[in-house]
């Protein structure tokens, strides 16, 4: 899982979480130590806009 800085808005606790208890057998971080510290300390999750409902209706409406 790569953490680093430049990832600021992505460097959220919960994503964090996510991200190694999905891990089934091994989750290996790889990256900035501090970018773990930023996400551990980063505990406000932000609204993402990924427009990802509007993708799948549009997916479903071409077929």
């Amino acid at each position: 899982m790569p953490l680093l800085t430049q990832h600021y808005l992505l460097l959220q606790r919960n994503l964090l979480y996510t991200g190694i208890t999905r891990g089934k057998r091994l989750v290996v971080l790889v990256g900035d130590p501090r970018a773990v510290g930023l996400a551990i300390k980063n505990d406000r999750p932000q609204r993402r806009y990924t427009r990802l409902r509007d993708r799948i209706v549009r997916e479903f409406e071409g077929r």
